[in-house]
């Protein structure tokens, strides 16, 4: 199942990631999960967060561009090789970046992953078995 993941930039300046952290708190908005990559004069926030609609709105009514993207959940075994087997069965699939969730599920680490093509992926992981987290699973 995808998730919606919101992509905002941040102007990299001291402050800047504390002005969206303060956006969702005034709405009541937790984050789940996020990454953050940074240049010289901006960072990409990717944040996972239960309530993406009304979070969405809020950051862009605090002047945020905000661009919404599926995203997959997958558990991950949490071993020595447990990464590297998802991504053998996901090798023909176009991982564009993917990052750490904040906690596990049923004794598996959780990865996300955005993908080229997420339903190709979705088909790909239903054929071996694996099946992707859906948000109500993640977010409760």
């Amino acid at each position: 199942m995808k998730i919606k993941q919101l992509s905002l930039f941040v102007e990299n300046r001291p402050g800047a990631l504390n002005k969206v952290c303060q956006t969702l708190r005034e709405h009541g908005i937790s984050i789940r999960t996020l990454s953050l990559a940074d240049t010289q004069q901006f960072g990409i926030l990717r944040l996972l967060v239960n309530e993406w609609e009304e979070a969405e709105t809020a950051l862009e009514k605090a002047g945020f561009i905000v661009k919404v993207t599926e995203v997959l959940a997958l558990p991950v075994e949490d071993r020595a090789g447990g990464l590297a087997e998802l991504l053998e069965i996901l090798r023909d699939c176009q991982v564009e970046y993917m990052y750490a969730f904040t906690f596990g599920h049923g004794g598996k680490a959780i990865m996300v992953f955005r993908f080229e093509d997420p339903d190709k992926a979705l088909e790909v992981l239903h054929r071996a078995g694996v099946d992707a987290i859906g948000p109500v699973e993640l977010f409760h």
